[in-house]
């Protein structure tokens, strides 16, 4: 697979929809790996300007990532119990809440038009995450020449994924940071760790697999394949990376305290994610048997509140997602990264890993 991609490292930086830059993504792609951008957030203007400025900063393949999630239910008794919940955290900052909540991400499962620039434009690479979009729709992207990956944080998600003609599966543990991967948020979250899952994955399906969650180093990288993966997906290994748009604040907390406690939480998007540990994932612990709005119809308010506590020079309740791996984070651009983590490959395959 990593032949077919032109590879020359089993290296994939993670897509980071808010991250990633096409900065980012392409120094990770000049220097023999698979650099990613994440386009959930934004839409097909915004992801055709990120795929265009991508394509003049390398002629490699990269990686284009949708967000696959189930349409939100809006409930707006729920959303205003939610508001109100939130309303005191708000009147610290000196503002009030979102009078009602908007969807503000569309799914890549209704979005035709999506679809269509991707179409137009053939990147190499696309990755799918949340789930995955109807056989049409796959099957116009492989006759297209696109190469297909997509997430499954347990068995029964990649069996759908091989099911369903994707070509590579990426084994995302509880570990990793940002959004768990998981199809149906509804149901129980088995948490397979990094390790387990990636093997897994191997003996119980033909498709090959990128492991994903916690991997920082050379060092994790070889223990991916040598579990049989193929790859690794590092994300927060590049979030300090000066190409990376982590605003100052995010930056500091990965260095800080935080970084040693991260936590999975519903509350700043609606759906599970891992994030250093702040004030809003502190929030955690008082939200008792109150539900978070669908996502991404939470992520609104979410927003707001960062936004607001900001203004005010608190920086406590920004999305600063991140892996379990966090404190081995190292500042230093793209192109020395890649080649720290090229030598450590090379060296942990010769020596015992220290």
């Amino acid at each position: 697979m990593l032949d077919r991609l032109g590879m020359t490292l089993p290296i994939i930086q993670a897509p980071m929809a808010g991250i990633s830059t096409p900065a980012l993504a392409a120094a990770v792609s000049n220097a023999g790996g698979l650099g990613s951008i994440g386009v959930g957030a934004t839409n097909p203007a915004g992801a055709r300007m990120m795929i265009e400025e991508l394509r003049a900063r390398t002629q490699r393949v990269f990686n284009v990532n949708v967000f696959v999630h189930a349409k939100p239910k809006a409930d707006p008794a729920r959303e205003a119990d939610w508001l109100a919940w939130l309303a005191p955290l708000f009147a610290e900052f000196g503002a009030e809440p979102p009078r009602a909540l908007r969807t503000i991400y569309k799914s890549f499962m209704e979005d035709p038009d999506m679809l269509a620039l991707l179409l137009e434009m053939k990147p190499a690479v696309v990755s799918l995450h949340f789930g995955l979009p109807s056989s049409d729709a796959i099957q116009a992207l492989k006759a297209a020449g696109i190469t297909l990956l997509a997430t499954a944080t347990n068995l029964d998600e990649a069996r759908v994924i091989e099911a369903a003609g994707i070509d590579a599966i990426i084994a995302q543990g509880i570990e990793a940071g940002g959004h768990r991967g998981i199809f149906d948020p509804t149901v129980t979250d088995d948490g397979l760790g990094t390790m387990a899952l990636t093997r897994l994955l191997v003996r119980q399906t033909a498709l090959p697999v990128i492991t994903a969650g916690g991997i920082m180093d050379g060092a994790g990288i070889a223990a991916a394949l040598d579990l049989g993966a193929v790859a690794a997906q590092l994300g927060t290994a590049f979030i300090a990376c000066p190409e990376s748009a982590a605003d100052e604040a995010y930056r500091e907390a990965l260095k800080g305290p935080g970084a040693h406690h991260t936590c999975l939480t519903t509350l700043i998007s609606g759906r599970p994610a891992r994030a250093l540990a702040n004030r809003f994932t502190a929030l955690m612990a008082m939200i008792l048997d109150r539900l978070p709005p669908d996502y991404p119809i939470a992520y609104d308010a979410g927003k707001a509140l960062n936004a607001a506590a900001r203004a005010k020079g608190e920086y406590g309740f920004g999305a600063q997602w991140a892996g379990q791996g966090a404190p081995l984070s190292r500042s230093m651009p793209v192109v020395e990264l890649m080649a720290t983590l090229a030598r450590e490959l090379e060296l942990s395959h010769r020596s015992p890993v220290k």
